[in-house]
């Protein structure tokens, strides 16, 4: 095998991701299965989680178990953790993907209800997740959890006040469960930035001023492409990060 392949191996082991019919999720599931693991993957709307399941089969040969969840809800992540033991006997590593970032009119349009939505999904159902599946890592001697949060965890905007609070959770609850699930389980912090998925469909790039580009200040000056995010997810999944943990990796573009 060769040094690059040894390095990012991932045959024998299982991955679960949340959130992984589309998008950014779908890139990280696909990407693990070629390079060699069984696949856990984790949607609320089964029929599309199974058709992408489906695709990941025939295109790699890996076994891949999709499961209808909402990942918010507290109470189905029980059965969603127990089916992946289930079928696979372990989970290897857990890739916390689901979430959402809405959209509403003015920060006084934000109900109680959008409050909660927000907060559950992006924050409490990770949380619950990797304390379910972060204790089994531990007890079999091994495992990673990759937190995919946002830039504007760091960076947030008018727009996205609820939901960037929800991801500024999550990065600090990536350091306090690194502590926690150590020297065995490692768990870091993905920090995506502006992608082109379905959520940015409406995204006119080409209708673009140049002189009034959103992306000029950053780095590369475009936003990412959904493929773009998996060298960073396969590093902190693989044991080519086997002395990272409780870091927070940004795959930005380089926002400023």
């Amino acid at each position: 095998m060769a040094y690059p392949d040894a390095l990012f191996d991932l045959r024998a082991r299982v991955v679960f991701t949340t959130g992984a019919r589309r998008g950014l999720g779908r890139e990280m599931a696909f990407a693990a299965a070629r390079c060699g693991a069984d696949l856990v993957i984790a949607s609320r709307n089964y029929d599309s989680c199974a058709a992408t399941a489906t695709e990941i089969e025939q295109a790699t040969g890996r076994s891949v178990l999709p499961y209808a969840v909402h990942v918010g809800r507290w109470d189905q992540l029980d059965g969603l953790v127990e089916a992946a033991y289930a079928r696979f006997g372990a989970v290897d590593v857990l890739i916390n993907n689901a979430g959402m970032q809405p959209v509403y009119d003015s920060l006084n349009s934000v109900s109680e209800k959008l409050f909660d939505t927000v907060l559950n999904l992006n924050l409490k159902g990770p949380f619950r997740l990797s304390v379910l599946v972060g204790e089994r890592m531990v007890a079999a001697g091994r495992g990673s959890i990759i937190n995919v949060s946002s830039s504007g965890s760091i960076r947030p905007r008018p727009s996205i006040v609820p939901y960037a609070a929800a991801k500024a959770g999550l990065n600090a609850m990536t350091e306090g469960l690194a502590l926690a699930f150590g020297p065995t389980v490692r768990v870091n912090t993905l920090m995506a930035g502006p992608h082109l998925t379905q959520a940015t469909a409406g995204w006119k790039l080409d209708e673009m001023d140049p002189a009034h580009n959103p992306f000029a200040a950053h780095a590369l000056q475009r936003p990412g492409r959904p493929e773009e995010i998996v060298g960073a997810a396969l590093l902190l999944a693989s044991d080519a990060s086997s002395f990272t943990t409780g870091a927070t990796l940004r795959s930005d573009g380089g926002m400023p």
